[in-house]
């Protein structure tokens, strides 16, 4: 057999077997190995690495795609400083992961626009960039989407499927009341994970406020049981990044009127 048609059948090899980044390489890389006169080990090494490496990359994608994160600001991009109540040391011990590995959760607690939300999302994000299965929903839509799954008889569907990701992150409890069935969903969520799989929760409401929030201190209490049995509570009381920026804008405006005009 020609070299030519040698080639080709490896072409052909690596096509079958799926393996279409080291297809699109092995010209480069023959090129480069004419030059370079690496072992055969070597070369099959190199060829292969650029296989993983695209496999890892699509693997990334798919669980961030799947992860349903509706930012992408990462916990380097938080800005410590401008909350200094947050115990940034605590940050850095959950961005370690071992949570997830303790199946333990995180609750995090504060009033609106301190960082709640971008916080869970950084974390999440260190969690799918290290191989994790993580997945995002709003509390709202979460007891939205098990009341719908009731009424449709997918019930143990949506339970296997709320159970699956390693690190659930539930956003914003305690924006909205959640009266009797709602509640019950909430809890059975948290039930089924209990011990399982972790859970990042932001909220509002300061755990003393929970009976509010579910208009039922029963379930709030063994609701909080659950999640509190292996947790990491970050409290955060600063001032919202959203009222600062406001602020900030209508100083600069005022500053822009209180200017004299340039004369002509």
């Amino acid at each position: 057999m020609n070299k030519h048609a040698t080639y080709q059948e490896l072409r052909g090899h690596l096509a079958y077997l799926k393996l279409t980044a080291a297809a699109e390489q092995l010209p480069t890389a023959l090129e480069d190995a004419e030059k370079a006169k690496p072992g055969y080990t070597q070369f099959l090494s190199d060829l292969l690495a650029v296989e993983v490496s695209a496999t890892e990359e699509r693997r990334l994608a798919s669980r961030m795609r799947l992860a349903g994160f509706p930012s992408t600001k990462t916990l380097e991009e938080f800005d410590f400083s401008a909350q200094p109540a947050i115990d940034e040391r605590l940050v850095r011990e959950l961005a370690t992961l071992r949570f997830i590995e303790e199946k333990a959760n995180a609750l995090l607690i504060g009033p609106p626009g301190v960082g709640k939300t971008m916080l869970a999302i950084a974390l999440g994000q260190k969690a799918v960039h290290a191989g994790y299965r993580v997945y995002y929903t709003t509390a709202a839509d979460l007891v939205t989407r098990t009341a719908r799954a009731a009424l449709e008889g997918r019930w143990q569907t949506t339970m296997r499927f709320w159970n699956g990701p390693q690190l659930l992150i539930i956003d914003e409890l305690g924006y909205l009341p959640m009266p009797g069935e709602a509640a019950s969903h909430l809890f059975q969520v948290i039930t089924r994970r209990y011990e399982h799989g972790s859970i990042i929760l932001t909220t509002n409401r300061g755990i003393a406020d929970w009976g509010e929030i579910f208009e039922d201190t029963t379930v709030a209490v063994a609701i909080l049981d659950r999640l509190l049995h292996h947790a990491s509570v970050l409290q955060i009381d600063g001032e919202s990044y959203r009222m600062r920026g406001h602020r900030a804008r209508l100083q600069q405006l005022r500053s822009a009127l209180n200017q004299p005009g340039e004369k002509p």
